[in-house]
């Protein structure tokens, strides 16, 4: 069954982590191909060490969540009143969180030519897991290596880029060596189909185009999610008011409501 939306379906937001994976491995298998004998896609990993960022973001799963059900946090101490019994709290703990992304490398050399980021909740919001990726991020842009960031989220504030202010509920940049400080952004809508975006390459070379609508359609088909939405509900984060009148005529359209 294909998602009953014609661009991203706002529901997967609350499934990112798993989402993030398939789309990861879905851009490698797609691009290889297309770069091949040339270049080579590599999948790499980095580790973020946070205490307590993650339980607030939607879309990463996080066991300690299950615990906070019925406990209101923080406790004020001030207010409660003097007690032999002991108050059951919660104590900060260490969460490893890893996170994948791309890496077009030039077979021999192992040179990397282009990076290739799908941006996770924890990217965009505020703290120290933020801070780890746009100094990665900057690394990057003030090096030889193309770059692509794909932000296909409503929640969180969006990365820096300068220019006109630009409102849009996912973003696509792609940042060519040869032409910084410009780069190409493109902002779409939760109604809007998805672009194709092209895949920078050395100059010599024709981009290969990604076809991020078909390749999302494939991963709701086989990640399961028309078994795993409950689209009685309302998306997480929430919609717009326009956008949750839009959304309703969508699903009743489809007869998922």
């Amino acid at each position: 069954m294909l998602s009953p939306f014609p661009g991203i379906n706002p529901y997967l937001e609350q499934f990112w982590s798993g989402v993030h994976h398939r789309l990861i491995t879905a851009i490698a298998n797609f691009v290889a191909p297309q770069i091949r004998p040339k270049y080579i896609v590599a999948v790499e990993e980095r580790v973020y060490q946070t205490v307590g960022e993650s339980s607030v973001l939607v879309g990463i799963p996080d066991v300690s969540v299950a615990h906070l059900n019925g406990v209101k946090t923080p406790i004020d101490l001030t207010s409660v009143s003097s007690s032999k019994q002991p108050i059951t709290v919660l104590v900060p703990q260490t969460e490893r969180l890893t996170e994948s992304y791309l890496e077009i490398r030039r077979v021999g050399t192992e040179e990397v030519i282009t990076a290739i980021e799908i941006l996770s909740p924890i990217n965009k919001q505020p703290g120290k897991s933020r801070q780890q990726y746009e100094a990665k991020r900057q690394k990057i842009l003030d090096s030889l290596t193309h770059f692509v960031e794909i932000d296909l989220l409503r929640q969180g504030q969006p990365m820096l880029v300068y220019g006109e202010e630009i409102k849009s509920d996912y973003r696509i940049l792609i940042s060519r060596s040869n032409s910084r400080p410009q780069a190409d952004l493109y902002a779409f809508n939760l109604r809007d189909e998805l672009p194709k975006i092209p895949l920078p390459l050395q100059l010599e070379d024709s981009e290969p185009m990604i076809n991020l609508g078909e390749i999302l359609q494939e991963i709701y088909t086989q990640g399961g999610f028309d078994l795993r939405i409950d689209y009685s509900r309302e998306p997480v984060p929430p919609l717009t008011e326009e956008n949750a009148v839009w959304l309703d005529s969508q699903l009743r359209d489809r007869q998922l409501r």
